[in-house]
């Protein structure tokens, strides 16, 4: 089952190019740090500006890395169905365990057409498909009646990824797709809460720099224990803030800069952070014991 501390992995660069090596490093250190699972080519891995080659190579190099020691769920969309079909196929070639499919961005389509675009890559693949509501990114929603649609008509479609930060929609969700249906939380500061409403866990950008302590978050909070979950809160909720700051991936990529896992190093129009919010994070990545006081 997919669920726990799933780090939406960032893409390491050196002099413009995919710096394989780095990310061989990054997803072995993952592993070795607890996270449950691996998303590569997401938001965070820079799948808007990655080449088609690149996004190929950085899912066939986190499988073979990962060796099915934890889930890969690959992430597989695109504003175009075609496009989104054939990463989809290409994920289930190379032995990802799931598929991560974004709500098709720019086009603004409809439910309908949401519904028929989700069906097409269902249809494509036995892989799982999780689907990824981000509306500040994509601009339109998918409701929780398309989701219970979608997972009515295509078995193989059975969690969402949920970026709302509505702890209201974790709670409709389980209500109408029941307590099998995998919730997971596409935001680290509302984590908490949405595990408390029923979710499975987060896939989560912090986790890229704080594994160790997210995966021990998650698994507090997935067990009630949320005294412990709480404290672990504490320690991160800065992170959580100040890695936002800017646009994301700017704020993990120089956090990760800072704790020497990859360069920091992006493709336009994403762009290093500001002085000053490098500072945030620097102040924040120390309250959370990241880095020397």
């Amino acid at each position: 089952m997919l669920r726990g501390s799933i780090t939406a992995l960032l893409t390491p660069f050196a002099n413009g190019a995919l710096d394989e090596k780095a990310l061989e490093r990054f997803v072995e250190w993952q592993i070795t740090e607890g996270s449950h699972g691996l998303v590569p080519v997401g938001t965070t891995g820079e799948s808007p500006t990655v080449t088609h080659e690149e996004h190929r190579r950085v899912i066939e190099l986190t499988v073979k890395v990962t060796n099915k020691r934890v889930p890969v769920i690959a992430g597989a969309g695109s504003n175009s169905t075609a496009e989104a079909v054939a990463l989809t196929r290409f994920a289930e070639e190379v032995g990802a365990d799931a598929v991560l499919s974004v709500v098709p961005y720019y086009n603004k389509p409809t439910q309908e057409g949401m519904f028929q675009h989700f069906s097409a890559v269902a249809s494509a693949t036995s892989l799982p498909i999780v689907l990824y509501s981000v509306p500040g990114r994509t601009v339109v929603d998918l409701t929780v009646e398309t989701i219970a649609r979608l997972h009515e008509a295509h078995p193989n479609v059975i969690a969402v990824k949920d970026a709302t930060a509505n702890m209201e929609r974790a709670s409709a969700q389980r209500a109408r797709l029941g307590p099998d249906f995998i919730l997971l939380s596409g935001e680290d500061v509302t984590a908490l809460g949405f595990n408390a409403h029923g979710g499975h866990g987060c896939i989560s950008v912090t986790s890229n720099v704080a594994p160790r302590l997210l995966s021990r978050f998650q698994e507090a909070s997935l067990q009630g224990n949320y005294g412990e979950a709480i404290a672990i809160q504490d320690k991160l909720f800065p992170l959580h803030k100040a890695l936002f700051l800017e646009n994301n991936p700017g704020g993990i990529k120089y956090a990760a800069a800072r704790l020497g896992l990859c360069k920091n190093e992006f493709r336009l129009p994403v762009v290093p952070v500001s002085k000053s919010n490098e500072q945030a994070i620097d102040a924040a990545l120390s309250h959370a014991g990241l880095l020397p006081n």
